[in-house]
């Protein structure tokens, strides 16, 4: 997955992947995620377009690694999200992801399975919403059954490692680039 640009340029990665507990004292790089966030506008319209450069960037700091970044920046974008709108449950989902994939860095296995069952129901919800066919939107041009088959696979093992966590890049392939 391409690094998203914004108007100054592609956006950075973060200087260091943030884990509560673990970083020394040292917080989050919230400076680069502010230039991410920046980019969000208070509300989407209709819906997420899924070329948009921040929801790019938040699910590819996931996929390097940078899961309490990436659920900062999703959530950025989840907030401007349609109150009503399908990209919603995928979003939350995908910070559901993020989260655990934090939690499989922590060694926290419980808590990941957990979290990622949680993202597997908020899946279930959005396969039930019946939606626009074709369209720009995040909805529409996620690969959302590809996601449910590899949360099932993971849910489905006895005990989750911190090898287990979710590249949500791997399976946004497909996706054109911006």
């Amino acid at each position: 997955m391409n690094v998203p640009s914004h108007a100054a340029g592609p956006l950075p990665w973060p200087q260091w992947a943030y884990v509560p507990g673990e970083t020394g004292g040292i917080e989050a790089d919230d400076e680069t995620l502010g230039l991410a966030k920046a980019l969000v506008p208070s509300a989407f319209r209709g819906f997420v377009p899924a070329r948009h450069p921040a929801l790019r960037y938040g699910l590819a700091l996931n996929d390097r690694g940078y899961f309490w970044e990436a659920q900062e920046v999703l959530e950025t974008v989840w907030a401007a999200a349609p109150q009503s709108g399908r990209e919603r449950i995928l979003l939350r989902a995908c910070i559901h992801i993020a989260n655990a994939n934090l939690r499989l860095r922590m060694q926290k296995a419980h808590s990941a399975a957990r979290l990622f069952g949680d993202a597997l129901a908020e899946l279930r919800a959005l396969s039930a919403r019946k939606g626009a066919s074709g369209g720009d939107g995040f909805v529409e041009s996620f690969p959302v059954a590809a996601l449910v088959a590899l949360l099932q696979a993971k849910i489905g093992r006895p005990q989750l490692s911190k090898a287990d966590w979710i590249g949500l890049g791997a399976i946004v392939r497909s996706w054109p680039t911006a």
